[in-house]
């Protein structure tokens, strides 16, 4: 490893960084945003589906231009864009600019799940893909923690109501220090190649290559014939023939079915936690009470998702081992077991109950980045011909946002209508049917080269 392609790790990093911390971070802010806006359960949903359905139209309207652009340009318009609505939302005078802003940093985020993934893959050693890839995409857990603390701090340290426009305020200069750093990074010289542009692609090898002693001193790369041409036929329609088909519906559906609780639950662990302790902060007597209220829930859901980042670093130490199928089934079944043990918790009180919801999530959090939510991500981005890679990637993250999107608008309502017990034993469905189409659609890339990978999976 160079120090260009840490620098290319490194950035790629902080993208997954932002996206936990704004997206974990929006639900200890949600109660203070209920208040201030004087909004309601539907409102709620909204407001936490804004950043997922802009990461869902992110991933696909710019994701896929890293295929037609390049991955450099859109790497740092994602982080641009990312910058400017959030300045914007910490000045929203309602409820409506509000969410516009949280689409818009939705947008980037959405960019930045192909593109990330590509910038990396596409410049490190293929031994050592699989624990970069997702050492990277650990830091999307590190940065729900970081969403969740900087909540309780600024709530701690700012007890009224506008401290949510502090907690987002905070990410702004990180944000702009990384936009300043991607500036300085290399294109792929895989993406250069398939363009047939060799020349550029030598260019772009030697100084991702820059190391004391030098080597290889010299760099040359074989032409990929009708490369260009190749790599202007290929649509989003690509990703449905024969060719490819098996490998979109590998990277869309299961990553589907595990956002569809992984969201859900982080984002409304305060809010379930509260209604757990009885300290629901819709019926909160005063402005103090709300804040206790919210502050009591960060402190819990801080340390459940905690244990994100302990299966995110189990995830990077065996992904390149006991290879990212076998991982994704684990994680799915071991989802569903964390989801009975809290829906069983409404069968009991006090301690037990407590017990059962703390061991419950936290095995599921453990579960879903050891397994589902790390290696989707993954093999999305390595299942694909690099002509098609981006809209391949794009598409599988934006199918998969749409489960988000739907669970972060039906969850408040569906807290309301049919309970916790219930929805968790719906979603323990859900995780056993991950399980069942990733075992189906099963296509193993551990250890693969990419050019390897450029031959055709398994038709369906």
């Amino acid at each position: 490893m160079t120090g260009m392609q840490w620098l290319i790790w490194s950035l790629a990093a902080a993208g997954k960084f932002f996206e936990g911390f704004v997206v974990f971070m929006t639900g200890v802010a949600l109660p203070l945003l209920s208040n201030e806006f004087e909004i309601g359960a539907a409102e709620h949903g909204i407001i936490s589906a804004a950043s997922l359905f802009g990461i869902l139209i992110g991933a696909v309207a710019l994701g896929g231009l890293s295929d037609r652009f390049g991955r450099k340009p859109m790497f740092l318009a994602e982080m641009v864009i990312f910058v400017g609505f959030l300045v914007a939302v910490i000045f929203s005078p309602n409820f409506y600019f509000l969410v516009l802003c949280l689409f818009g940093i939705g947008l980037a985020l959405g960019c930045d799940y192909p593109t990330a993934h590509m910038i990396i893959s596409e410049n490190i050693p293929s031994t050592s893909r699989g624990r970069l890839v997702l050492g990277a995409f650990a830091f999307q857990a590190v940065g729900a923690l970081g969403g969740t603390a900087v909540g309780y701090f600024v709530l701690s340290t700012l007890p009224e109501i506008s401290a949510w426009r502090w907690m987002f305020a905070s990410a702004i200069i990180p944000a702009l220090l990384v936009t300043i750093g991607r500036l300085y990074i290399v294109e792929s010289a895989n993406w250069l190649s398939a363009r047939g542009q060799v020349d550029k692609a030598e260019e772009a090898v030697k100084r991702l290559l820059v190391r004391k002693p030098q080597y290889p001193s010299e760099v040359k790369l074989a032409a990929r014939q009708t490369a260009a041409d190749a790599q202007s036929k290929q649509t989003y329609a690509s990703l449905f023939n024969k060719t490819n088909r098996r490998a979109t519906i590998l990277a869309s559906v299961p990553w589907f079915l595990q956002d569809l609780g992984t969201y859900g639950i982080g984002i409304f662990t305060p809010t379930i936690l509260a209604a757990a302790v009885g300290a629901n902060s819709d019926h909160a007597r005063s402005v103090a009470d709300l804040i206790a209220n919210d502050i009591t829930a960060a402190k819990g859901a801080a340390l459940i998702t905690s244990l994100l980042i302990l299966g995110i670093l189990f995830a990077v130490l065996l992904a390149d081992i006991v290879g990212r199928i076998s991982l994704q089934i684990l994680g799915f079944f071991g989802c569903a077991v964390g989801l009975v043990l809290a829906a069983l918790s409404s069968n009991f009180t006090d301690g037990t109950q407590m017990l059962l919801i703390f061991s419950g999530f936290m095995l599921f959090n453990f579960m879903t980045n050891l397994g589902p939510n790390a290696q989707t991500y993954l093999l999305a981005g390595e299942v694909f011909p690099t002509a098609i890679r981006g809209k391949g990637a794009g598409f599988a993250a934006a199918f998969a946002k749409i489960g988000a999107v739907a669970t972060a608008f039906l969850f408040p309502i569906l807290l309301e209508t049919i309970g916790t017990s219930a929805l968790l034993y719906g979603l323990v469905v859900v995780s056993i049917l991950g399980a069942a189409v990733t075992w189906m659609f099963r296509i193993e890339t551990t250890g693969l080269n990419l050019d390897r990978l450029e031959e055709p999976a398994s038709e369906f």
